[in-house]
């Protein structure tokens, strides 16, 4: 299996990272594509280096190199995950904007009718964020935001954003156990 994984910059950039961590120790090749706001958030929300985050992708692009093989769509992948997604990016992607490779390569994604995972962030959200994303999801784009969940009752951060990755795993049928699953609660009578 085939992966790019993009990095924008906004918040939230650890779950770019540990969806790198998890996809490199699942033997997943990534296609690593970083904004330069992402290098900077990257160094201001984690305690990762910018070259630990490079290190655990197969490859790594440039994100103004439009000559890449992510931006062909004659290159092979399953898809390509944004995590987290900028308004910015969102914005850039559903008008086909696609001026830096992060751009380009989820522009080749949607064309070439591959799997595309948003991991939007933003709040509040303004009627633009929610037509650029409703606009997006009509296009075949999986709109996911990082929320956290609270069934599996997480107790630290580790635990949230595990369950947003294992989540986003899914929808590549990439399987996981980095999170509880939903069990029924409802205990039924044998008949």
């Amino acid at each position: 299996m085939r992966v790019i994984v993009g990095i924008s910059g906004a918040t939230g950039a650890i779950f770019g990272i540990r969806l790198l961590e998890v996809l490199q120790q699942l033997g997943v090749e990534t296609h690593l594509v970083m904004s330069k706001w992402a290098e900077t958030t990257i160094k201001l929300e984690t305690g990762y280096t910018v070259q630990q985050v490079k290190s655990m992708a197969a490859v790594v692009h440039d994100p103004m190199n439009q000559a890449a093989s992510i931006s062909s769509g004659s290159f092979r992948v399953d898809g390509m995950i944004i995590a987290p997604c900028s308004m910015k990016t969102l914005a850039s992607i559903r008008v086909g904007f696609a001026e830096g490779l992060l751009g380009r390569a989820a522009d080749v994604i949607l064309k070439e009718r591959k799997k595309l995972v948003l991991l939007v962030r933003e709040t509040p959200l303004s009627d633009i964020h929610l037509e650029n994303m409703l606009a997006l999801s009509r296009m075949g784009a999986v709109i996911l935001p990082p929320m956290p969940a609270f069934y599996n009752k997480p107790t630290t951060l580790d635990d949230m954003v595990n369950h947003i990755v294992a989540r986003t795993l899914d929808q590549f049928g990439i399987d996981n156990t980095l999170t509880k699953r939903w069990q029924d609660p409802v205990k039924r009578k044998q008949p």
